[in-house]
């Protein structure tokens, strides 16, 4: 089995099971789209939605990839050693009980135990380019649940977009006057999945009619959206709002030109994944 060439530190964490120091670590705060590797042998460990913030100083996922990682009792009986599956590299240890996720387990890793790769080099890598669609909808957790779902959604991000301040706070967000909306970034594979077919399922899944807010949730961040890229992608919508239209739906829905997108806290993402919970307010009703 050939590995890939180690630097002394890494050397150090990965085949004499060190550890880095707290905070230190490249992928402590590092929450992009993609796939986790171990860094000897490049086997694929975690994905980005199994990780979460615990605060710890070491990068903590909830799950693995199926048949990713090995568990090992230390020496002394303590604690729980993970390791890379394939290759046997220390990854770090395992904790279950603390209540921090719905799956209540933290794999508590190394960043310098792995490698990082960007959904985007992913899709690259097999053939295939991930183009980008955002939607507001209400309540962020909703829409990205359920958007989540679909075949070919590579990732969603709750996320702000449409105010003139730069990387907004959600407590800025919900003061109602910071002129930002809750939006969902949907990085999709448009050879598996159309942006029709999720301006569609975006429709179905919250209330295009309801001005001012979604469900129980108001306020102007809560308002229906779709930010547009291109004239193809406006067109797209005001053909399916017209549909809409014609089938008695008052759609207050908004057209807007795109505008920066900003990435939420990451106690955002995920977050129905991440507390077991369910939307209170999406959920699914066929209007196409």
């Amino acid at each position: 089995m050939t590995f890939n060439t180690l630097t002394p530190e890494e050397q150090r964490v990965i085949q004499d099971k060190g550890t880095e120091r707290p905070f230190s670590g490249a992928f402590n705060e590092h929450f992009e789209n993609g796939l986790y590797l171990c860094k000897q042998c490049d086997a694929p460990l975690y994905r980005s939605e199994h990780k979460f913030p615990s605060h710890c100083g070491w990068p903590s996922f909830d799950d693995e990839i199926e048949g990713a990682v090995a568990r090992h009792v230390d020496a002394d009986g303590r604690r729980t050693e993970i390791v890379c599956a394939h290759c046997g590299g220390h990854l770090g240890h395992v904790f279950e009980g603390e209540m921090q996720t719905a799956k209540n387990i933290r794999h508590c890793v190394n960043s310098i135990s792995m490698n990082f790769v960007s959904a985007e080099e992913l899709a690259l890598e097999s053939g295939s380019e991930l183009k980008k669609a955002y939607f507001a909808g209400g309540c962020f957790w909703g829409v990205e649940h359920l958007l989540q779902q679909v075949p070919g959604v590579e990732a969603v991000v709750s996320g702000y977009m449409g105010g003139p301040s730069e990387n907004p706070t959600y407590t800025q967000v919900c003061s109602k006057t910071s002129g930002h909306l809750e939006v969902v970034e949907v990085s999709y594979d448009a050879g598996q999945v159309s942006y029709e077919t999720l301006a569609k399922l975006f429709f179905e899944i919250h209330d295009p009619t309801q001005l001012g807010g979604q469900g129980p949730d108001l306020g102007p961040q809560y308002a229906s959206a779709i930010f547009v890229e291109n004239d193809q992608e406006r067109e797209t919508i005001e053909g399916l709002i017209d549909i809409l239209k014609g089938k008695g739906h008052d759609v207050v829905t908004k057209v807007l030109p795109m505008a920066p997108f900003w990435r939420a806290e990451e106690y955002h993402q995920d977050y129905y994944a991440k507390t077991g919970k369910t939307p209170y307010c999406h959920s699914y009703e066929k209007k196409f």
